[in-house]
């Protein structure tokens, strides 16, 4: 759950959008500077085959960037929110407790 937060946030920030993105037009450039040398079909080809490449670049990148990221204080923070949220929980349930108490009483009164 921790790693899949992670990486959703990661992906969110749009990072590997903006390296495929910069690589394919970075592609379409090369071709149009030298279109004296390829033809519209090797040009087409190329660009496909490059922009495919760096989507597989890039996910091989972010699966190094959770492998290699310390999600160490992530954890510790998670843990400490679910506990927090434990003994919020417990304090709930013995107000409710307390209340039906008082609730019986005053009605045991009338």
């Amino acid at each position: 759950m921790l790693i899949e937060s992670f990486s959703q946030k990661v992906i969110a920030s749009g990072i590997f959008h903006t390296y495929i993105a910069t690589g394919f037009f970075a592609t379409l450039i090369f071709f149009i500077i030298n279109a004296d040398l390829f033809t519209p079909w090797e040009m087409t080809f190329g660009t496909i085959v490059i922009t495919i490449a760096l989507k597989g670049v890039s996910n091989m990148m972010l699966s190094l960037v959770i492998l290699l990221y310390n999600l160490k204080h992530t954890h510790e923070k998670h843990n400490f929110k679910t506990s927090a949220d434990k003994l919020e929980l417990l304090v709930n349930e013995l107000q409710l407790q307390e209340t039906r108490l008082k609730a019986a009483s005053v009605t045991k009164e009338i």
